[in-house]
């Protein structure tokens, strides 16, 4: 009898890992479907409150008995709940898939189906070769392929907003800014950190620095928030240089999008055009020791994919530093999954 029990427990296990994998095998189904809702513009046709799928189908253009089949799978997963008469209603979850709300993740949604989909499902080139898939799907890089894609450009910039505001609490929660008489935001997009920043400091000067489309598109951002008197915009490429005489030079989000080499050149621009007793400030996610679940890690393999840039340890990027001739003083945790690290110059 006792090993029937080891046995029947033995085969319990068994079948419990096996069910694990086959969730996170099948994970796809669930992504595809939260893109079709989102391209589909299912959560904005459900804001006033439950609708049919009939309603749902006439109104976003969907076959509505394919419609319900997809609906009824995401509200298995708490994303849209179907009530007794087989209407679909918002869960907290669908509600992110919203337009034009604070912290939607429509745009996210949208560029993974309609553009990331395809390189992530070459993984095995980027595995192989070491070099992005997306070169291989496209022809093209990513930044040159939403250079000539409005549409892409909007939803990549829309989502990279998101992540700016989320990081930009974080940040000026963790770090003490009022020391900063001028600060260099290195590749800032539209502004939203570097005008959280300036409007905590009302003394501080702000330079936000990025390519020509993305700085035409900052002005707005910059006025709304009241620092447009503090905060010059300058168009350029960091690859080449970047604007001259801030005390503080910060990078959110930009150093994991290249390799070594191209790392080390942009903090070396960053070196030659800080004052002297500057500071460089960067933000980025950063990989931890162990087995457990990171989305750090697979952040990193969305590089491998896409770029030719990766998410590193705090070993790595201190090891870049010193390649620059800066020297990191501090790493600093937030409440988000960003940390920042200081350096001076050598």
């Amino acid at each position: 009898m006792a090993m029937d029990k080891q046995e029947e427990l033995r085969n319990a296990d068994e079948a419990s890992v096996r069910d694990g994998l086959s969730q996170l095998l099948l994970g796809y189904r669930y992504s595809i479907s939260i893109y079709v809702a989102a391209k589909l513009g299912i959560a904005d046709l459900l804001r006033d409150g439950p609708r049919s799928c009939g309603e749902l189908g006439r109104a976003s253009g969907a076959n509505s008995s394919a419609l319900y089949r997809m609906l009824r799978v995401l509200a298995s997963v708490g994303v849209f709940a179907e009530d007794e008469q087989g209407r679909f209603a918002l869960t907290p979850s669908a509600g992110l898939l919203q337009t034009g709300i604070p912290g939607s993740i429509r745009p996210w949604a949208i560029l993974i189906g309609d553009l990331l989909w395809k390189p992530w499902a070459e993984l095995l080139y980027s595995v192989k070769t070491g070099q992005p898939a997306f070169n291989h799907v496209y022809g093209m890089g990513m930044f040159e392929y939403l250079a000539r894609s409005p549409e892409m450009a909007e939803a990549f910039n829309a989502t990279m907003a998101r992540e700016t505001t989320l990081a930009a609490d974080a940040v000026i929660s963790a770090y003490d800014f009022s020391e900063i008489k001028t600060i260099v935001d290195v590749g800032g997009g539209n502004g939203v950190l570097i005008a959280a920043i300036l409007k905590i400091t009302p003394s501080m000067r702000g330079v936000l620095f990025d390519l020509p489309s993305v700085i035409e598109e900052a002005g707005g951002v910059i006025k709304a928030e009241g620092v447009t008197e503090r905060c010059e915009l300058v168009a350029g490429d960091f690859l080449k240089s970047v604007p001259s005489g801030g005390d503080a030079y910060l990078l959110k989000y930009i150093l994991h999008n290249w390799d070594d080499e191209y790392a080390i050149a942009i903090l070396k621009n960053c070196h030659s055009a800080m004052n002297e007793g500057g500071r460089l400030l960067v933000v980025e996610e950063l990989i931890v020791p162990g087995n457990a679940p990171s989305g750090t890690k697979l952040l990193d393999l969305n590089m491998l994919v896409l770029l030719t840039g990766r998410e590193r340890t705090e070993a790595e990027y201190r090891a870049l530093f010193n390649s620059a001739r800066f020297r990191m003083t501090r790493v600093i945790p937030t409440h988000s999954l960003f940390s920042l690290m200081e350096g001076v110059r050598e």
